[in-house]
């Protein structure tokens, strides 16, 4: 069913909500402490509130899985997803156990990379040298921990087949490695990674590639998995470009949801880049072609309506 409270143009920059007393808030799932997407949500908070009258979203933490999950549930309105796992969800594949039919794209917003870093001195060359070592993913839900399950089937290994697994944010996983009570770390998010850089400053590090058979084998288990390149001197110590797994940062919203205010959202978007670079640099010089880029997701119909109209679609 249609959200029930009605939304409305008024001018061209501001938004008046028909009936704001019965105003409903909009809930607005981001990402773990120390990534790029609790900042990115905060700053869509500011600018729906402002241009939008009467306008209340409320930002919660989440995770790329669980974030898809949370709008099929209903429990979340709009959030932050990763196009690999929005299109498992869409597909009904694992981790998702029935196809999502309620999620649709917003805008693709800027490239992920799926970090694998380890002390330098671990002697881990491959991600197979992982093998009765500890390793460091985020908790269960989100999309990086997903890959890192792929990832190690990729190179014949599992979570049995290591000393010790943890589950954590990227905090966390930079302050077990500090302490040496863990070897290596993998997360999802923009490079350079603010969590890796700040393990840098502390310790030498190796980013572990993700390339040639390991790569196939992981292509296998998705084909929306991309090689990208970690550039050299990405982080320090890193003299060489370090090939690992890619894949899109993207916005989803209920396809239930009001198809004018979702309008309204992605004009929003595109008319904010600059601010939003400020937290994700990866996000500068977006357009709005890239933003209205097919994902294997269904688009939404108001977010579709911008795009025909600035004619990316």
């Amino acid at each position: 069913m249609k959200r029930s409270t009605a939304w409305i143009l008024a001018g061209a920059a501001t938004i008046a909500l028909a009936g704001t007393a019965s105003a409903e808030t909009i809930k607005l799932m981001t990402g773990p402490q120390g990534g790029s997407w609790y900042p990115l949500g905060g700053a869509i908070k500011n600018f729906v509130e402002k241009d939008v009258e009467g306008a209340s979203v409320q930002v919660l933490p989440g995770a790329g899985i669980a974030n898809v999950k949370g709008l099929q549930s209903e429990k979340a309105d709009i959030g932050f997803a990763n196009s690999v796992s929005t299109v498992d969800a869409i597909n009904g594949k694992p981790p998702f156990d029935e196809p999502a039919v309620n999620v649709c794209n917003v805008a693709t917003l800027y490239p992920q990379y799926f970090q694998v870093v380890a002390l330098a001195d671990a002697g881990i060359e491959t991600p197979a040298d992982f093998k009765g070592k500890a390793l460091t993913t985020q908790p269960r839900g989100n999309t990086a921990e997903a890959i890192t399950q792929h990832m190690l089937e990729a190179y014949g290994l599992s979570y049995d087949s290591l000393e010790r697994v943890n589950f954590g944010s990227y905090t966390d996983g930079v302050e077990q490695m500090k302490d040496g009570n863990t070897q290596g770390m993998t997360l999802g998010t923009t490079a350079p990674a603010g969590a890796i850089m700040d393990l840098a400053s502390a310790r030498k590090i190796k980013i572990v590639p993700i390339e040639g058979e390991g790569f196939a084998a992981m292509r296998e288990l998705n084909p929306g998995y991309k090689n990208v390149t970690i550039k050299a001197g990405t982080y320090d110590g890193q003299s060489e470009d370090v090939k690992t797994i890619g894949y899109a940062t993207h916005v989803i919203a209920r396809c239930d949801l009001d198809a004018d205010f979702v309008y309204a959202l992605t004009k929003g978007l595109a008319e904010n880049v600059d601010t939003l670079s400020s937290i994700a640099s990866a996000m500068k010089g977006l357009t709005v072609e890239a933003m209205g880029e097919d994902v294997g997701v269904p688009m939404h119909e108001g977010a579709a309506r911008f795009y025909k109209e600035k004619g990316a679609m």
